[in-house]
């Protein structure tokens, strides 16, 4: 853990505190429901009096997010656009979320109005109406009045909801950086994910950013008649308030009202998923949230657009990777959707390119011989998720975002007409894409990126070998390795030396008792008198003393010999577990 990331955990002691309560309540149900303690099922209980034991992992980490307000929130609606890293199963969990966040008092709303507009709100508004119409996470709702009587949507941000966002995400980050060191939150990505949520989340806390967007839409289908996008109201437009024209539609999720405005079903799906192929292949700029809400019908089958918060760009090097991605998924091409998988993601250093193949080739295989209109496009891409997160490849956002997407397009031109098929419809426009991807105009695009980049290497490679060759000259040119997982390996070879060198000192050191001795022992020798006469004095008994080589069955030991060998053998068997524990000499722990 980095010294910097101990003041973003302390900063906010008390929400820290609320938020680590709340993880490790719904962390203990999953471990009582892993262990099946019968005992202990009845004492953990969410908020609204359930008990957690019943709920499966994922729900209980909905309810969790649920729990800690609205910056979670949002973070697990990210998060669903994102089953490459979470998972399949988790992703469709957090599309459940909704934030029920209390509105502000009409004092706070005309208090923000009026701060940023920097004009009173009646001079702006002929009518506003206090109670807001929807409350977000991030902001509110209100239906509004200009004074030349056109009726328009106000969306406000809450107050102070910046700062809160803001300290929730210092928060979010020292947590991440906890959880990048175990072992159950590595293939999530910690780090990564929240730096990812961070920039996503500040982006939508500026509402000038949305503003732009629907600018930019309204021009892309200003001729289009099946479509409309809300106008935009600049003038009292701010980065926390927008203003926009009400539109009088009938969302995707209101099934009696749409059938009362007799729709046609059929039409609109095709209609909308038409509308979203032309935004991907033709635009490079599409609405990234077409959930039911998010929808409107208006009389003619006419499409509206809402919410313009989330949206996606594609530039044309991944619009062509897509389009590559759609043949070989509509083609049965396991090679191109290997590549391009390949193309498209992290991958990691053990990762099998032969086994990933072999995997693709399968899932391909149990979709080939199935008729196009009895193939989901969304279990389709499912199924492919679930096999990149297998293998823990990692997907650039931009290209999660836009495969969650289409799987969304799916689901919801389903909600409209059981017989929808996306795959079909795509199987139809195989070759428009393609036909346009080799048109003039995209041709010329890419000769002339390519040109600018070898003019660009053209003008760089003289200096630089220039540069070099002056290096080289002065005798400056250095040379820098990189020996990859060669430090393990050269470290447990020293070890080892070391190990063997003090095992044959020490085993030399105790054949040669070099002192200090242990257990070493001198015993006394009387020598015999000689034969003397009896005039003679007696002289006393000469004693000599000689080294008793044994005592109580042992030899001499030499003290330092003995503590090398000993340490000989812890180093030796520490070397042996390290190898063990990784299972390659030249693989670090």
């Amino acid at each position: 853990m980095r010294l910097s990331s101990i003041p973003q955990l302390y900063r906010n002691m008390n929400r820290g505190t609320e938020i680590f309560t709340v993880l490790s309540r719904y962390g203990l149900a999953d471990w009582i429901h892993q262990l099946n303690l019968d005992f202990a099922k009845g004492i953990l209980k969410a908020n609204d009096g359930e008990l957690l034991s019943k709920y499966s992992r994922e729900a209980r980490i909905r309810m969790a997010i649920s729990d800690l307000g609205p910056t979670f929130i949002k973070l697990g609606q990210i998060l669903s656009t994102r089953p490459d890293i979470v998972g399949v199963e988790l992703a469709d969990e957090l599309k459940k979320l909704q934030a029920d966040v209390p509105a502000d008092s009409f004092d706070a709303v005309k208090k923000t109005l009026e701060s940023e507009l920097c004009q009173p709100i009646e001079s702006i508004f002929a009518r506003f109406d206090v109670e807001p119409i929807a409350s977000a996470s991030i902001g509110q709702v209100h239906l509004a009045e200009l004074l030349n009587g056109k009726t328009v949507v106000v969306k406000v941000q809450h107050a102070a909801i910046e700062k809160k966002v803001n300290e929730d995400l210092d928060i979010l980050a020292g947590f991440a950086a906890l959880a990048e060191r175990l072992p159950e939150f590595a293939p999530y990505r910690p780090t990564t994910t929240v730096a990812e949520f961070q920039r996503a989340l500040r982006r939508e806390l500026d509402y000038g950013r949305e503003e732009r967007n629907m600018l930019q839409f309204a021009a892309q289908f200003s001729d289009d008649e099946t479509v409309l996008i809300p106008a935009v109201y600049s003038e009292y437009c701010t980065s926390r308030v927008l203003t926009m024209e009400y539109i009088e539609g009938v969302k995707l999720s209101q099934r009696e009202a749409l059938e009362e405005m007799e729709v046609n079903f059929a039409e609109v799906a095709r209609r909308g998923a038409e509308l979203y192929v032309s935004m991907i292949f033709d635009h490079g700029f599409y609405h990234a949230d077409p959930h039911p809400g998010n929808i409107l019908v208006l009389p003619g089958d006419v499409i509206g657009l809402l919410d313009f918060g989330m949206v996606g760009r594609i530039d044309d090097r991944l619009r062509e990777e897509m389009e590559d991605l759609l043949v070989g998924l509509t083609s049965g091409d396991a090679d191109m959707l290997s590549s391009v998988i390949m193309r498209w993601g992290t991958l990691p250093k053990e990762l099998d390119d032969n086994s990933l193949r072999r995997e693709i080739s399968d899932f391909i295989g149990d979709y080939a011989h199935r008729p196009l209109e009895k193939m989901n496009f969304g279990e389709v891409i499912n199924d492919m998720f679930r096999i990149i997160r297998s293998y823990q490849i990692a997907l650039p956002p931009q290209v999660a975002m836009l495969l969650k997407t289409m799987v969304m397009l799916d689901g919801t031109g389903r909600l409209l007409d059981p017989e929808f098929n996306l795959v079909q419809l795509l199987q139809r426009h195989r070759r428009r894409i393609m036909m346009k991807r080799f048109s003039p105009k995209r041709r010329w695009r890419k000769w002339t990126r390519f040109y600018r980049e070898m003019e660009r290497l053209a003008e760089v490679a003289p200096r630089r070998m220039s540069e070099m060759l002056e290096q080289v000259r002065t005798g400056r040119f250095d040379v820098h390795l990189d020996h990859r997982m060669l430090g393990p390996t050269v470290n447990r070879l020293v070890t080892g030396i070391v190990a063997s060198s003090l095992f044959l000192g020490s085993a030399l050191m105790l054949s040669m008792k070099v002192p200090p001795l242990l257990f070493h022992h001198r015993t006394p020798v009387v020598r015999p008198l000689e034969e003397t006469s009896d005039s003679e004095q007696t002289p006393p008994a000469q004693t000599q003393y000689t080294d008793d080589t044994s005592y109580m069955g042992m030899r001499d030991i030499s003290i330092m010999g003995m503590s090398g060998l000993i340490i000989s053998f812890g180093i030796s068997l520490r070397l042996l577990l390290a190898i063990n524990k990784s299972g390659h000499l030249d693989r670090p722990e």
